[in-house]
């Protein structure tokens, strides 16, 4: 990839990452790839009797897309940091979007990095996951 250090300015915006509508198929497949099979978020009859209207996306599928979002960016070899808040649950039928935006120009350890605020909404801009992470750059 040619994003260099001296080509970004802070405010600068990545490209964003537009997911397809959660469903269960989408839950299950991310169950299987990652081994979390929390019955919250493949068993209805679970999610309900836990007082949810239905089951939900996990977490940390929602941190695998803002990680896509910043590896679309940026080879995942330069990520120095990725930390996120879990804001609101993605619940079936959310569309999904990632945003990132260059916050900070910084050099740290002898590396010369940007800060990126990171986030996830749904199609009715509820924040869902927010972060930043921290990437080298040439």
């Amino acid at each position: 990839m040619s994003t260099s250090f001296n080509s970004v300015q802070v405010g600068h915006e990545l490209p964003a990452l537009d997911l397809p509508v959660v469903d269960r198929r989408m839950l299950a497949l991310f169950a299987g790839a990652s081994g979390d099979h929390h019955p919250i978020h493949i068993d209805l009859d679970f999610a309900r009797r836990s007082g949810m209207p239905d089951v939900f996306a996990h977490g940390m599928l929602g941190m695998a897309w803002l990680g896509r979002l910043l590896t679309n960016w940026a080879p995942q070899s330069q990520l120095r940091r990725f930390d996120v808040r879990f804001q609101g649950i993605t619940h079936l039928g959310n569309i999904i979007r990632c945003n990132g935006r260059v916050v900070e120009k910084l050099e740290t350890e002898g590396e010369r990095c940007v800060r990126i605020e990171v986030r996830s909404t749904n199609q009715f801009g509820q924040i869902k996951i927010a972060g930043d992470a921290l990437v080298a750059l040439s």
